[in-house]
């Protein structure tokens, strides 16, 4: 749904609910990623991840009697943008989260629309660069800075962690443009689109996994809380969570439901601190503030009534609802 097609009016009480789930849900992932690393290498935790949120669409879209979709053409760019923008990021932050913390990987997440919008205009062309958004990008990438703590010297196991998250979400700023250009317009369902790219990144993971790094480990050498926290990133973070955006958007439109990427930053944050006993530099949520400023400037947030949406926000707006799922 467009911003241009949105309710006007929407049951508030309906809507945040499922808003809020959300927020927590896909905040949650990184501290289920933190666990699975543990135990798992990054890209078997990846598969089953991805393996069981394919498996979980699979079970939504059977109860919807919707198939998969059927062109070739289509199926090869989802492969695309399936390695892109679900495989390689969930893998770098599952080998960033063995160096940093959960709650810096939730901070990291939130760069993605910052990556989104430049991709676009100078990379793929779908869109148009506004003073508005050039300037979010340039708060934002203070925000980065602050973040690194660059003043102080950066290196070291800790750099490298930070950088592999920041690597994912520089995936899902590639993968968003990607999807815009060769997948948005088509008339299959948003879920039967999502299921079939988690299944091409399933099958990739599939053949890498092996070849990299050996057999995958039994699962009964598997802790209870690992596996847990795999069905958990799969049914939820990445099956389940995907039918709630959905009807977030339905209740509220697009724009509304993306506001959404403010929210996950703060729950990965007092969920690593009280689950994990995480502690963070005071620097750190301070450019993660700064990151989120220039994410709301770079969409037009706040925007005067009335006043048409930029084209240029609309990647960003798919990148806030896609880059966490």
């Amino acid at each position: 749904m467009s911003t241009a097609s949105a309710p006007d009016r929407f049951n508030l009480r309906a809507f945040l609910p499922g808003y809020f789930a959300l927020a927590v849900i896909w905040g949650a992932s990184f501290l289920f990623i933190k666990v699975g690393v543990r135990e798992l290498h990054p890209l078997y935790l990846s598969l089953f991840r991805i393996g069981t949120g394919a498996a979980t669409l699979l079970v939504v879209l059977a109860v919807m009697r919707v198939r998969l979709p059927r062109d070739p053409k289509l199926w090869a760019h989802l492969s695309v943008s399936g390695a892109i923008g679900v495989a390689l990021p969930f893998t770098l932050f599952g080998f960033g989260e063995e160096r940093v913390s959960s709650v810096l990987a939730g901070i990291w997440n939130a760069t993605t629309p910052l990556i989104a919008l430049p991709l676009a205009v100078f990379a793929f062309r779908t869109e148009r660069l506004t003073t508005r958004g050039a300037v979010g990008v340039g708060i934002g990438f203070a925000g980065v800075l602050t973040v690194l703590g660059v003043w102080q010297g950066v290196g070291g196991s800790h750099l490298t962690g930070q950088l592999m998250c920041f690597g994912a979400a520089a995936c899902y700023g590639v993968g968003i443009p990607y999807t815009k250009r060769f997948v948005a317009g088509r008339s299959e369902s948003g879920v039967a689109l999502s299921a079939a790219q988690l299944l091409t990144a399933t099958v990739q993971l599939a053949i890498v996994a092996p070849l990299l790094v050996g057999a995958p480990p039994a699962p009964t050498s598997l802790s209870l809380d690992v596996i847990g926290s795999v069905l958990a990133l799969g049914a939820l973070g990445t099956g389940l969570a995907f039918v709630i955006n959905m009807r977030n958007i339905r209740l509220a439109g697009a724009s509304t439901a993306s506001t959404v990427t403010y929210l996950i930053p703060i729950a990965a944050t007092v969920i690593g601190v009280l689950a994990l006993d995480e502690r963070l530099s005071w620097y750190q949520p301070v450019g993660a503030l700064i990151v989120l400023a220039g994410v709301a400037v770079s969409q037009g947030v706040p925007r005067r009534r009335k006043r048409p949406v930029s084209r240029a926000t609309e990647p960003i707006r798919q990148a806030a609802r896609q880059a966490s799922y």
